[in-house]
């Protein structure tokens, strides 16, 4: 299902925002202070966001290893873990790692851009 995504790197200096609309064209960039003044500043912002695509939005949360905070502490003020609502859904995902593939078998190349097209 195509819908708008937004993509949330908090780090010690600012928490970067980036949303996208299904083409995955950029329709939000910020760079805010690295901590809100209400637990719920990113929730409601994010569920903004959702009202005006007219449907629910999913928030990838970056966690990288600069991040001294926990990602909690530096999104939503308090050491709470993401609350998902009616509007918003949160992923957690960490530092990227290499992907592990499956030697043997042949060439899956094409398969494999067909798959990140796909998404």
């Amino acid at each position: 299902m195509d819908r708008w995504r937004a993509a949330l790197e908090p780090t010690r200096n600012c928490v970067r925002i980036l949303a996208t609309d299904p083409m995955n064209d950029e329709i939000l960039k910020a760079e805010l202070p690295p901590r809100p003044n209400h637990p719920r500043a990113l929730v409601t912002l994010l569920e903004g966001l959702a009202m005006w695509a007219g449907e629910p939005i999913t928030a990838a949360i970056f966690a990288g290893r600069q991040l001294t905070l926990h990602y909690d502490e530096a999104l939503f003020g308090d050491p709470l873990l993401p609350v998902d609502s009616a509007l918003v859904h949160f992923d957690l995902l960490g530092p990227p790692g290499r992907r592990r593939t499956l030697a043997g078998v042949g060439d899956f190349r094409q398969l494999r851009l067909a798959q990140r097209r796909a998404r």
